[in-house]
């Protein structure tokens, strides 16, 4: 049974929306759409109309190449307005077994201890660590004999405003929300693999207005922060120390942005308001601009990442994606601020039908959100809307009911022990049979004293007949 999805990764620079077909976990990619971005400034919808005409514009383009008529879709939402708390549920196990519906409870209990603040919804509840009895650690408690359980969450919220804003602009773009994800938990699930997931790892996408940092270590994401610093800024910078106009800015940046070597060579690049002059500009200065400000964030990133006091949790280091990773000697830089850290640049996971120029660290969030639909969340996550997202099939049988001594129906003579004595059940005769009804009453009580077995049998038939 296939079903189609829609993702919208709703950035400060671009929107991108991909329809794809998902069957069992497998995805195919049908088409997508990329427009630039217009009404939304660092990660916030700063106009309702703009951010729509953008968002319709993505969907529509989706809709053409795919040939889809899809009405709902997962969105990406911004780390500029979400904050974290932790929290802790307890519940009793009345029977025993941990099933889903007790997984559900304690995560729903985590959520009601916490002190949420009014002016704020939930978006994920995700759990990090599960506490069986006085078991530590435990990595999947489904099913597990317990007589207690436990769970630490980290709950991610955001402002009711920021995500009343963000549903009137993707309404208003003819498209319902069905699901709403962290654009940093996005980006790292489609960036992560096992052994940076088991040995902890953070994931910075340096995005062009905003740079979101996840820190995922145990079974989930524990930490996110944001940072209203991405590419834009260097693009910014240049302008101003070059007096040239963006456009021209942001072709230096992409052309001789190197944060590792530079040069003495002379540029001729126009001036801001004089379209008859040209201004020569060392390179050196290209250079230093914008190593200042990529490094500026990259440290700023790394003071949050020693604040998060999970440092030590993190064994796989450091994941960057991203448009800003595209920069040259980036990772080096990365390197050298993070010290002690392995650091590699990573591009979204390949799934088919993944069109060439989408193939890029600028769509890792867009990519991760067409997998969290795919089955890739954490376990037993609650999402946005107060559902438990799990992968669990339930088939445990109902052994309430069987009791040790109940008869057996089997067309053979059965022995059963009751109460420490052997007694044998009769087959019931036949219908139309001239045999009496024997019950087990009229049996002699044979006892254990006689131990051989053709005397028991002698007895027992000198009873019959």
């Amino acid at each position: 049974m296939s079903d189609t999805i829609l993702a919208i990764d709703i950035g400060s620079t671009k929107i991108c929306a991909i329809i794809a077909e998902i069957e069992g976990s497998q995805l195919t990619v049908q088409g997508h759409g990329i427009t630039k971005s217009q009404g939304i400034k660092k990660g916030a919808i700063t106009n309702i109309e703009l951010a729509s005409k953008s968002i319709k514009k993505a969907i529509n383009d989706a809709k053409r190449i795919a040939g889809s008529n899809i009405t709902s879709a997962t969105v990406s939402i911004s780390n500029a307005y979400a904050k974290s708390l932790n929290s802790t549920g307890i519940v009793n196990i009345p029977h025993k077994d941990i099933s889903i519906k007790e997984i559900n409870r304690v995560m729903q209990t985590a959520l009601y201890n916490a002190n949420v603040p009014n002016e704020y919804d939930v978006v994920h509840v995700l759990p990090y660590n599960f506490r069986v009895d006085d078991q530590d650690f435990i990595e999947d408690p489904f099913g597990m004999n317990a007589s207690r359980m436990e769970v630490d969450v980290n709950i991610i919220m955001t402002q009711k405003s920021n995500l009343s804003n963000l549903k009137k602009a993707v309404r208003s773009a003819g498209v319902e929300i069905d699901g709403i994800v962290l654009s940093g938990y996005a980006s790292a699930i489609a960036t992560m693999d096992e052994d940076e997931k088991e040995l902890g790892v953070a994931v910075i996408d340096l995005g062009g207005q905003t740079s979101n940092l996840v820190i995922h270590t145990g079974n989930s994401i524990r930490y996110n922060d944001f940072l209203g610093v991405g590419s834009n800024h260097i693009t910014n910078d240049l302008s101003m120390a070059l007096h040239t106009p963006l456009q021209i800015a942001e072709n230096v940046k992409i052309r001789h942005g190197n944060l590792i070597e530079t040069s003495k060579e002379i540029i001729e690049l126009p001036i801001i308001g004089d379209e008859e002059n040209r201004n020569g500009v060392s390179l050196e200065i290209v250079h230093s601009v914008i190593f200042s400000r990529v490094e500026e964030a990259l440290m700023i990133l790394s003071k949050s990442l020693e604040r998060s006091a999970l440092k030590e949790q993190i064994g796989a280091g450091i994941i960057l994606t991203g448009g800003m990773t595209k920069l040259k000697g980036i990772r080096e830089l990365a390197q050298a601020i993070f010290s002690g850290m392995p650091v590699r640049v990573a591009y979204p996971r390949n799934i088919n039908g993944l069109f060439d120029e989408l193939k890029d660290p600028a769509f890792s969030t867009v990519v991760g959100l067409l997998l969290y639909n795919a089955g890739e969340h954490t376990q037993y996550e609650i999402n946005f809307k107060q559902e438990l997202l799990h992968s669990k099939t339930e088939h445990q049988e109902d052994l309430s009911n069987i009791k040790i001594g109940h008869p057996i129906d089997d067309p053979e003579e059965t022995l059963l022990v009751k109460n420490k004595k052997p007694v044998r059940e009769v087959k019931k005769p036949k219908e139309n049979s001239e045999e009496s009804v024997i019950s087990f009453d009229d049996l002699p009580d044979l006892g254990y004293e006689n131990k051989n077995p053709f005397k028991k049998l002698a007895n027992w038939a000198r009873q019959l007949f």
